[in-house]
């Protein structure tokens, strides 16, 4: 039967991958070291009951998306040569990216009220969009391990590049990993998901919320932080799903 992996793409997505791998395990610099600790330094004169309460909306929304059935896409059942799977999937994250667009100029130029309003709604937008993408690489999303992988590829692409370090250890040996992963998803650690995810998001998006530039900011913010969520999955499973002679 003949091989879905071209060898000239192959090469291809090997460079990509080679320079996805070495910018996710890059030493943390000076300045994202300054920014961890000030961020931990404000974080621990948050009251405890404030984080409990952020990590359990949090928790919350992703929950609802994680177990809700309708997020469940079929797999792709139609053979594919490796390069026609990724241009469909490269279509799927423009389209979400345009949403996500779109959704972020409308919320940011109603002012506080809307750009709160946005925090779930692209959060639904870029999990969403994690499912297709793994239904278009053949996972079987309804198996619960898949579901963490996606939690998994969602925590690195808004975690500091100290966690980075960590996580993309993780998704490299997926297969092992998986074995010691808790049996159901309340065991998973919410705490520092919603700490990483609220830090990262305090940043990029706080400018959402300021009257005039509220649209451009909430537009540009969503477009770069949905396109890198996809490109992050792509090579997440690319980790998992190439030949294995030739992976990094």
């Amino acid at each position: 039967m003949k091989s879905p992996y071209s060898k000239t793409y192959l090469s291809y997505v090997h460079a990509e991958l080679t320079v996805w791998l070495l910018k996710m395990k890059t030493s943390p610099g000076l300045f994202s070291r300054m920014a961890h600790g000030i961020q931990g330094k404000i974080n621990s004169w948050i009251p405890e009951k404030v984080h409990k309460a952020i990590t359990i909306a949090i928790e919350g929304m992703v929950k609802a998306v994680i177990k809700g059935s309708g997020w469940v896409v079929p797999r792709v059942r139609e053979e594919l040569e490796f390069k026609e799977l990724e241009d469909k999937v490269r279509t799927r994250i423009k389209w979400y990216r345009n949403t996500a667009t779109a959704e972020g100029a409308i919320t940011g130029a109603g002012g506080i009220l809307l750009g709160l309003a946005d925090f779930p709604a692209f959060l639904t937008i870029k999990m969403k969009m994690l499912f297709d993408i793994a239904a278009l690489y053949g996972m079987d999303t309804k198996d619960y391990t898949e579901r963490l992988f996606l939690l998994y590829i969602f925590q690195l692409s808004f975690s500091s590049q100290i966690r980075r370090n960590e996580l993309v250890g993780l998704i490299e040996n997926w297969e092992t990993y998986k074995k010691q992963l808790p049996k159901e998803i309340n065991e998973f650690d919410w705490r520092t998901f919603q700490l990483d995810y609220r830090d990262y998001m305090d940043l990029a998006k706080m400018a959402q919320l300021i009257p005039v530039i509220g649209a451009p900011v909430g537009a540009w913010t969503n477009y770069k932080l949905t396109q890198q969520l996809g490109e992050y999955a792509m090579n997440a499973y690319r980790l998992r799903l190439m030949p294995w002679e030739e992976k990094i």
